[in-house]
This record gives C-alpha cells, sequence and structure tokens, in this order.
C-alpha cells in the first residue's frame, strides 16, 4: 500500500515538474510576436536616419544656394567700385575660386556666378567654366563651355534640358560685357564622350552647358551660337 502511494505520489510530482517547465516554454505565438516588435523597431530606426539624411541634404543644397547667391550679391557690389583692370580673357592668371562673370537664362529663372576652374566643392556652389573663354578674347579656344550640378530640382543646372531651340542665355564677364547666346541644339551624350567640349557645331564663338542626366549616367549638352551684333 504504502508503495502504491509513493508511486502515486512520485507520479504527481512529476507531472507538476513538466507542467511547471511547460509554463516558462515561450510559445511559438510569442516569439514571432516578438521578432515582429524587433522589427518595428528597427524600421522605425531606418526611417529616421533616412529622414535625417534627406534634411541634412536639404539643409546643405539650400546653404549652398544661399552662398551663391551672396558670392552675386558681393560680386554686384564689388564691380561697383572695380577699375575693371582684371583680364578674364587670360583665365589661367586667375585662382580657380575667382568669379569670372555671371550666366542667366531668363527661362529658367536661375542667375549664377562663374567660377574660373571646375573642383568638386566649388561646384556645389555654382557653375564652373571647365575650358574656354569668353568671345572675342585672345583665346583661340571658340567654345565656352560651363558645366553646373542637377539636383533634379530648380537649382543650377537642373533644368537646362527644358531649353529649346532660340532659347536665350546671357553672359556676363568682369567688365560688364554682355554676351547673348542663342540655343541650337539639346542632346545627351555618354559620359566619357568629350566631343562636345573640344568641337563646335558652327563656324562662330560657342556656348556649351554640361550637366549630368542623373537617370541614365549620361551628360545632357546644351549647344548655344553668340548672337551677332
Amino acid at each position: 500500500m504504502n508503495q502504491i502511494i509513493n508511486i502515486d505520489l512520485n507520479n504527481h510530482i512529476d507531472q507538476s515538474k513538466d507542467f511547471g517547465n511547460k509554463q516558462h516554454v515561450p510559445s511559438k505565438k510569442q516569439s514571432y510576436k516578438k521578432i515582429l516588435n524587433i522589427q518595428f523597431f528597427l524600421s522605425i530606426f531606418a526611417i529616421f536616419i533616412i529622414i535625417s539624411v534627406f534634411v541634412y541634404y536639404k539643409i546643405s543644397l539650400n546653404h549652398k544656394e544661399d552662398f551663391s547667391d551672396l558670392l552675386i550679391h558681393n560680386y554686384s557690389i564689388s564691380k561697383l567700385y572695380a577699375n575693371h583692370t582684371n583680364d578674364t580673357s587670360n583665365s589661367s592668371l586667375l585662382q580657380p575660386n575667382s568669379i569670372i562673370g555671371v550666366i542667366e537664362i531668363p527661362k529658367l529663372n536661375i542667375s549664377y556666378p562663374i567660377f574660373n576652374e571646375l573642383t568638386d566643392e566649388l561646384l556645389k556652389t555654382a557653375p564652373c567654366r571647365f575650358f574656354g573663354n569668353f568671345p572675342f578674347s585672345n583665346s583661340s579656344d571658340y567654345n565656352l563651355c560651363i558645366a553646373g550640378h542637377n539636383y533634379d530640382n530648380d537649382k543650377f543646372f537642373s533644368k537646362i534640358k527644358d531649353l529649346t531651340i532660340h532659347d536665350k542665355i546671357y553672359i556676363y564677364d568682369t567688365s560688364d560685357n554682355q554676351f547673348i547666346y542663342s540655343v541650337i541644339k539639346n542632346y545627351e551624350v555618354k559620359s566619357d564622350d568629350l566631343s562636345p567640349v573640344y568641337h563646335t557645331v558652327t563656324d562662330s564663338f560657342e556656348l556649351t552647358l554640361v550637366t549630368c542626366n542623373n537617370f541614365n549616367g549620361n551628360r545632357i549638352i546644351i549647344k548655344a551660337k553668340i548672337e551677332d551684333g
């Protein structure tokens, strides 16, 4: 009799232990829910990082735009007191960050200073000359090439793809000489095609604007011819 009672008691104790152990083992549903919670918080964190990067990008871009406007303002003021002794036709004597003039495109409502040379940092602030010189200078280059960033908005050269034949582009040098160009060609080339830079399509002075097509990696090219008189 005692053996039977001991056996029943031991079985009851073992069953109690098993029941207790089962209570501490998490179910598949709980594990799945925990994984979902982790994924949710990781997603929130990733979204926060993306938004932060985008906001920083927009603030930085606006800062560059504001600085470009400030350059234009200071450049306009400095011209009032300048004696126009700077010779922008000989750009090799100028510093890379020297402003050699201004480009205006009324159709796109843009006006920016033009830096003497092209560098990554200068290109973030304003368009840059990377080949050629002003018309009627001592240079034999008949093609003035200017590069500008494409931010896929309304800043810098983002919208030059919208220029059409006969649209006007105005270039001013530091002596207030105005050069009016009329668009004659709008096309794209591969990123390694430099023919638009070193070749003209007319027998007159030309202006070449270059920017990137951020969708296909090509270069957007605007060719313009100087207007007579």
